[in-house]
């Protein structure tokens, strides 16, 4: 029988981000939600993933709960294949071995470019000030495919971030190769609180691909600054799975910390 299921709009970004890691894959996880996500996956779908983390830890198993505002504690480091330091890391990604990066975003354009560096005014006289890269340029420049989680708000998704932290497709086709980076890297997926995004092929841009069940286009297009191209046929996301919460609230993230937010539900 067909019932509703209550969730959080961080609890929803999570678990489609999960559903898209494949196992045996290796990645490149990002500070924050992406630990997250990266913990629900290898808990649930992909046991045989292979984790990267910028300072250092190579294949670790993930260890629960999450602890906030971590990136090198026990979490990312249990039963690692290797544990060396950031230039062997970043090295991992520069040589090509590493699938996919996954990393979290202040601001994100069409073209998938990434800013979470600082909002408004200048880079030396900012208005505000936010963490900036990290490792997060590298993981753009050079994971195969990067996918990109973010809240959907408008304020997020602008026709033009106000700082490129970590490249896109820059402006546009062949962008990337002329600036040297390599040839088939870049933003692969962008995972938000109510829907899944691409990019085509040809023109590079944002695409939208599916949306959260009960959820409408418009509903989701009208909530970002610039409107993104719709793919043929728009498909169904499923609300996350008794299985992703239970793992989520009474494993990863007992206190709430990261997975409160809006409530929300959908027909599971």
């Amino acid at each position: 029988m067909p019932r509703t299921i209550e969730f959080t709009d961080t609890e929803f970004m999570i678990a489609q981000g999960a559903r898209l890691i494949e196992d045996g894959k290796t990645i490149f996880v990002g500070w924050g939600i992406p630990q997250v996500v990266a913990m629900l996956a290898q808990k649930l779908y992909v046991p045989n993933v292979t984790q990267l983390f910028e300072f250092g830890a190579i294949g670790p198993q993930s260890v629960l709960p999450f602890v906030r505002g971590t990136m090198g504690g026990p979490q990312n480091t249990y039963r690692s294949l290797q544990w060396l330091n950031m230039n062997w890391a970043f090295s991992y990604s520069a040589t090509g071995y590493m699938d996919y990066g996954m990393l979290g975003a202040l601001q994100v354009d069409p073209y998938g470019n990434i800013n979470s560096t600082y909002l408004g005014g200048t880079f030396s006289k900012p208005e505000r000030r936010f963490a900036g890269s990290g490792g997060g340029n590298q993981v753009a420049s050079h994971c195969w495919k990067t996918i990109i989680v973010i809240k959907h708000e408008g304020r997020r998704f602008v026709p033009k971030v106000d700082f490129i932290t970590s490249p896109g497709y820059l402006d546009g086709p062949g962008a990337r190769e002329k600036a040297g980076l390599p040839r088939g890297t870049g933003p692969h997926r962008v995972v938000t609180s109510k829907a899944l995004f691409g990019f085509d092929k040809e023109s590079r841009k944002m695409t939208l691909l599916s949306v959260l069940r009960g959820v409408s286009v418009e509903e989701v297009v009208k909530d970002m600054a610039f409107r993104p191209l719709l793919s043929p046929e728009i498909g169904e996301i499923p609300p996350p799975t008794d299985d992703e919460l239970r793992v989520l609230r009474e494993e990863i993230d007992p206190d709430r910390f990261i997975i409160r937010g809006e409530k929300m539900s959908a027909i599971a």
